[in-house]
């Protein structure tokens, strides 16, 4: 599903509902206030409150699906994120309200009237609500929304609240007045656990949590079974909306080439989002060592300094008119250096053995210089 498809799937499941919450409200308002039932103008402003949500849903599956501009690098998946958290803080306040209001009619219980009409509502409200809860979880399945699954969950809550309103519908009904008042505490209380645990799982995915660890165990074992991988370190992952983020550090080969070890990391990239389906994005940066062990660099020259401080070196010792190329490696707080020669320049008078000597001489008396390599080929 694109990303196109899987927008205009959330924006039309979250229509129907919202049209449903809506009817609903207006139904279980009109009835708890002729009935005077608490519970049912409880659960009422409950479908109302839902409306909210529904519009915050309905905002944030039209943005997220925007493509990554500059203000937004890595797109606008968490706009999901963030409305699940403004949902979970809009049905807390509902759920504290509910719950003052119907302690306050606890004191003073109202005898309930036009019972068939309150039972009535009630029930097409759990049948509604379910059914809501089974459309709206299969959409979100399809998508890969968090968002949506939370609401279908919303739905779901709703669904169970309406069969605690009902129960203490009847059970006032029978006499026992207080159930009604009790009904609607339990329908607040329900209201403020699933607004805890919508709220723990955004505010979760804000602070950049880590994936399962399971599966974080799981794309290290991938990653390393990479042929050119030597080891894996730093891995960290997060979620954005319904896609996961990871960067990595892969430690190679020192002395492969560029390309090569760009290759690998390509093959890292591959791997890990073969491992992760909801995996969008990888950063992988490639080491010559594990730089959580190793002695740093940080303090050693950069390049144009290095080679300006060698080539000078060189030109003092007289040793630097046939070398062709310079390699410098930067490893273990020191740097390494290759030297690359043409063939033609041993001779008799002058072996590998002396050039190499020569040229150790030189290095030997730069501080942060390290070992030396000398490589001869044809020009």
């Amino acid at each position: 599903m694109n990303t196109n498809q899987r927008t205009k799937a959330s924006q039309k499941i979250t229509l129907i509902g919202a049209l449903i919450d809506f009817a609903l409200a207006v139904f279980k308002i009109i009835a708890g206030v002729l009935g005077g039932s608490g519970a049912l103008i409880a659960d009422g402003v409950h479908s109302f409150s839902d409306l909210l949500s529904d519009a915050v849903v309905l905002y944030a599956a039209k943005h997220a699906g925007e493509a990554a501009d500059e203000d937004h690098p890595y797109g606008h998946k968490r706009f999901e994120t963030v409305a699940t958290l403004g949902l979970a803080i809009i049905l807390a306040l509902v759920g504290i309200g509910i719950i003052f209001d119907a302690s306050t009619r606890l004191t003073n219980p109202e005898v309930l009237t036009h019972s068939t009409l309150l039972l009535v509502v009630a029930a097409l409200s759990i049948l509604s609500k379910e059914a809501l809860f089974w459309a709206t979880i299969k959409v979100g399945k399809n998508c890969k929304s968090a968002m949506l699954m939370a609401n279908a969950w919303h739905h779901r809550s709703d669904a169970l609240s309406s069969v605690v309103v009902l129960v203490g519908i009847f059970g006032s009904l029978n006499g026992y007045l207080y159930l009604d008042g009790i009904a609607a505490i339990v329908v607040g209380l329900m209201i403020i656990f699933i607004a805890w645990k919508l709220g723990f799982g955004a505010t979760k995915e804000l602070v950049d949590t880590s994936i399962d660890q399971e599966k974080v165990a799981s794309l290290r074992s991938a990653i390393g079974m990479i042929s050119g991988v030597l080891a894996v370190h730093s891995l960290r992952t997060r979620k954005i909306g319904d896609k996961i983020s990871a960067d990595v550090h892969v430690q190679v080969d020192p002395f492969l080439s560029v390309s090569e070890g760009h290759i690998i990391s390509v093959s890292v990239e591959r791997a890990a989002k073969k491992c992760l389906q909801n995996l969008e994005d990888v950063t992988v940066h490639i080491d010559p060592e594990d730089d959580e062990t190793a002695a740093p660099c940080e303090h050693l020259p950069g390049r144009a300094e290095a080679l300006g401080i060698l080539t000078k070196a060189l030109f003092n010792n007289k040793c630097d008119g046939e070398i062709q190329r310079i390699q410098l490696h930067y490893l273990d707080g020191q740097i390494h250096t290759d030297f690359y020669l043409p063939l033609s320049c041993l001779s008799a008078e002058k072996s590998h053995s002396d050039i190499l000597s020569k040229l150790q001489k030189t290095i030997d008396e730069l501080p942060d210089f390290g070992n030396i390599r000398v490589y001869f080929g044809e020009n």
